[in-house]
């Protein structure tokens, strides 16, 4: 038994799918003691490698459960993130005029709207499993799906949190690419687009959501433009990457973090003081790393025994696409600033415990794919 075990262990898991997760999370804990020393936390990197070992156990039980046991409770989940979004407006603490947390016990707190990502997912694929149409979708096709993304992103904008509001509509974007919509509905899609832009920028954002979006239209046009003011995080973040040139400064040896030129260092700009560090070539690597796992979620997804694995994978693979284009660009100053993490890499409970569920979900889909 023992024996027959261990067969099934090499042969069923992902060991592809670990090694190249291990590696990132290994390297960002490795810069969290780089970023802690020098912002005057040494002990960043133990906590997160508590998170990294909490949410692997997560990632085990849910890989370990077939996900077509998920599959049935879907809505029932979906259901339980929009609780928790209206819950979190409700008894959220706030922290720098946000309510995005619920804290327990005054030190425990986590983000409901991290976890709605993956709720989102698994509820689209839900719907999309019992709707296989060949056909091309009219937009009246896909109406439920957009009322579930759209009733997601305006409580999450409501903490306020417009990065997390823009990944849910980015996955539902994706996820909505296999669908095939109809050329006439692609066009009135696009047509209305202004408008719903209008509205949101007029009713929907924040004045300092605006300030960083026109901040960063105004970067293009003159780069020194308010570098002092809302165009700071940007413009530091740039320098730190540029003077690690090639190789980089080495290991501890970087400037942005001991002087604190850079915000949320370990959160929103750990890039940054990994490419001060180890330079371009450092900078590429971990890209490459990025690319890989993006690549096999795709893999995952055209091996799956059904149309549920294949959109939670697609949806998975989404995630983590989006996460690293918006951060690493808002970090190289080509896109605006806002919070969002690098996945497995960036420090924060709720985001680790988010990327370790789609990691749990995207093994889940991969070991059951001969399994029927």
């Amino acid at each position: 038994m023992p024996r027959i075990l261990a067969h099934r262990l090499r042969d069923e898991i992902d060991w592809v799918l670990f090694a190249i997760c291990f590696a990132i999370s290994l390297i960002g804990v490795i810069n969290l003691y780089s970023t802690g020393r020098a912002s005057g936390n040494p002990d960043l990197y133990l906590t997160q490698i508590y998170f990294l070992v909490f949410g692997g156990c997560v990632a085990f039980v849910v890989a370990a459960v077939d996900y077509r046991h998920i599959e049935r409770f879907a809505y029932v989940l979906y259901g339980i993130g929009i609780f928790l979004l209206i819950l979190v407006l409700i008894v959220g603490t706030e922290v720098n005029n946000s309510k995005r947390w619920i804290v327990f016990g005054g030190v425990a707190r986590f983000q409901p709207s991290e976890l709605m990502k993956v709720f989102l997912v698994v509820g689209l694929a839900r719907y999309l499993r019992h709707d296989p149409r060949k056909e091309g979708r009219k937009l009246a096709d896909i109406f439920v799906p957009l009322a579930m993304t759209a009733m997601a992103m305006i409580l999450i904008q409501r903490e306020p949190d417009l990065g997390t509001a823009l990944m849910c509509l980015l996955i539902f974007l994706s996820i909505m690419m296999l669908t095939r919509l109809k050329a006439r509905s692609m066009l009135v899609l696009s047509a209305i687009t202004p408008i719903v832009s209008i509205l949101a920028w007029n009713y929907l954002l924040k004045p300092y959501q605006k300030t960083r979006v026109t901040s960063f239209i105004t970067s293009f046009i003159d780069p020194e433009a308010d570098r002092l003011g809302s165009g700071w995080h940007a413009y530091q973040s740039t320098v730190a990457i540029g003077s690690g040139q090639v190789t980089g400064k080495g290991f501890l040896k970087g400037t942005a973090g001991p002087h604190h030129f850079l915000p949320e260092q370990s959160s929103d700009f750990p890039f940054a003081i990994f490419a001060e560090e180890h330079g371009f070539l450092g900078g590429v690597a971990l890209m490459m790393l990025y690319a890989i796992l993006i690549l096999w979620c795709v893999r995952v997804a055209a091996n799956a025994r059904d149309r549920f694995g294949a959109v939670v994978a697609i949806g998975v693979g989404s995630i983590f696409f989006w996460h690293v284009l918006i951060n690493m660009g808002m970090v190289m100053g080509i896109l605006p600033v806002v919070g969002v993490t690098l996945p497995l890499f960036s420090s924060g409970g709720s985001s680790i415990l988010t990327f370790m569920l789609c990691i749990g979900l995207l093994m889940n889909v991969s070991i059951h794919r001969f399994r029927h």
